[in-house]
């Protein structure tokens, strides 16, 4: 695997970092900033608002930049915004950097993920998929519990303050090796933008990045409200939302992993294993949220099961969109954030409806059983039409998937 594969994911995870941290803070952000908890958790929204916007019009702006140059000004930006978030008093100001940032990131992501897969052979395309995303696990098993532990004791700034430290690294090592050509073949012309598109809203993909909505929505529904639930519902003290942050983390880093080794070869059953499941343990954690030994028991395994799926729905439509190679990653990009924009706002209604704090976790399950029957139709769809060829998938490569 190439070095600079790496360095997309350390870029990555200074960015999961922070649109993952609000987790552990919204209570500290809306006590100081004095708005409601949902409102807090907006936050979460803005940001992956930005993310559906931007990824798709960051990756059009940065066609016809070099790579590099187009990673190194989303940092930029992304750092920038960070400050101005650490310096604010205003909730709305926060809100605005939240979004901007998001672009900024969505960018990178779109960039970031083509740019990985062009370096790597096809056999790799699934591990370097794992890498980028591996960031974000990373994120959560260290970056995120960080937040938290200095939320906790030197306020929500702190954190904010802390991503872009973190981030400069990134810039660096970013700027020492990526390449900084537009593809690994620079002389060839680019895909009509409108070939890409016709490629992406295809029917084979549409269902894909609809079931990858509703699973990333599922995930983030629940994690953002993770903190009141395990510290009003659960009843376990403040010291243990870092902990328990860390266990999600470390269980998404497995998920992470495991996906990448296997998504290449198998993605559909990685897929439709991982969805079943998590549906079944979304709902296992609504039930057991009263019981902190099971709650603690729980937290990993979602996370390993959230991003082991979500990794292998990414792998999925890099692979069915080959004839997108610029918007393939941004329309993955988009699908994920889609959900976790829809996520926080569906459980801060149910919140706000005086469901209590185990409601956002059963609109997980909702969302994933949505996410269930959108995949069980679109089976059987391709089981009635068996000849017929998957848009942007070569013809070589047919029988292989009609084996899964």
């Amino acid at each position: 695997m190439p070095f600079a594969v790496y360095v997309l994911g350390l870029a990555v995870f200074a960015q999961g970092t922070s649109e993952f941290m609000l987790s552990g803070l919204v209570s500290g952000i809306a006590a100081d900033l004095d708005v409601s908890l949902s409102a807090a958790g907006l936050l979460t929204s803005a940001f992956a608002i930005g993310m559906v916007v931007g990824a798709p019009l960051m990756a059009l702006a940065g066609r016809a930049w070099p790579r590099r140059r187009a990673l190194l000004l989303f940092l930029a930006v992304f750092v920038a915004v960070h400050v101005v978030g650490a310096l604010t008093p205003s909730y709305e100001v926060l809100l605005v950097t939240r979004f901007v940032g998001a672009l900024a990131n969505a960018g990178f992501w779109a960039v970031a993920l083509t740019t990985a897969i062009a370096m790597v052979p096809d056999r790799l395309k699934g591990r370097a998929t794992a890498v980028v995303v591996g960031g974000v696990t990373i994120a959560c098993v260290v970056g995120v519990p960080a937040g938290a532990v200095l939320g906790e004791h030197w306020g929500w700034r702190s954190a904010f303050w802390a991503v872009a430290i973190v981030s400069l690294p990134a810039f660096l090592a970013v700027l020492r090796s990526i390449p900084g050509g537009r593809g690994t073949d620079p002389g060839a012309a680019p895909v009509p933008v409108r070939d890409e598109l016709r490629a992406l809203t295809g029917p084979g993909l549409r269902p894909v990045l609809l079931t990858m909505a509703l699973v990333q929505g599922a995930t983030f529904c629940a994690f953002s409200y993770l903190e009141p639930l395990l510290t009003r519902e659960t009843g376990l003290g403040a010291g243990w939302v870092p902990v328990s942050l860390a266990l999600f983390g470390a269980g998404s880093f497995a998920g992470v992993t495991v996906a990448g080794r296997f998504a290449d070869a198998r993605p559909v059953a990685v897929v439709a294993t991982g969805m079943t499941a998590l549906t079944l343990g979304w709902a296992a954690l609504a039930l057991a949220a009263g019981s902190p030994v099971l709650a603690l028991v729980l937290i990993p395994l979602l996370g390993m099961l959230a991003f082991g799926t979500g990794t292998a729905l990414i792998t999925r439509v890099l692979g069915l969109a080959a004839g997108a190679p610029t918007l393939a990653g941004a329309f993955s990009t988009t699908a994920f954030n889609l959900g976790a924009a829809v996520g926080p706002w569906a459980g801060g209604l149910a919140l706000d409806a005086g469901f209590g704090y185990r409601a956002p976790v059963w609109v997980s399950v909702l969302l994933m059983a949505l996410a269930l029957l959108v995949a069980a139709s679109t089976a059987k769809g391709r089981r009635s039409r068996p000849g017929e060829r998957r848009p942007s998938e070569p013809v070589a490569h047919r029988s292989a998937h009609e084996r899964l």
